[in-house]
């Protein structure tokens, strides 16, 4: 009975969640770039500043849902490498587990962005035109 209910919406939904995301996934660079809401700004040219580059450019991509796989696979494939360089950084200890070494969300983006590289933009994207 739920899943009647749920899934002609699932196309709205979807959309909804590539867009929300792109905007979040914008707005982490952002904050790398500009310094915004952090205690330093990196560098310019650094590794991280140019993530926070590649986060603002493939997120606002996948919110407008314009060349929306390209996009989404660079940025999922710059969310693994944020994971393992910078949260497990290899280490098999108990710094392997998301959870201590605060990885969670790279892995979550690593993945959600991976999903959409998969499934392309759907309905409500520039793609679709």
């Amino acid at each position: 009975m739920l899943r009647r209910l749920l899934s002609p919406r699932s196309e709205a939904v979807y959309a909804a969640l590539r867009i929300i995301a792109g905007l979040l996934f914008a707005f982490h660079g952002l904050q790398k770039v500009f310094g915004v809401m952090m205690e330093q700004q990196p560098p310019v040219g650094s590794q991280l500043w140019i993530g926070g580059v590649i986060e603002i450019v493939t997120g606002l991509l996948i919110a407008v849902g314009f060349l929306t796989v390209w996009a989404a696979f660079l940025a999922s494939g710059t969310m693994a490498v944020a994971y393992l360089q910078f949260h497990w950084k290899f280490a098999f200890d108990g710094a392997f587990w998301p959870a201590v070494n605060k990885g969670e969300l790279a892995v979550v983006y690593a993945f959600l962005f991976l999903y959409i590289a998969c499934r392309g933009a759907g309905g409500a994207s520039l793609d679709r035109k």
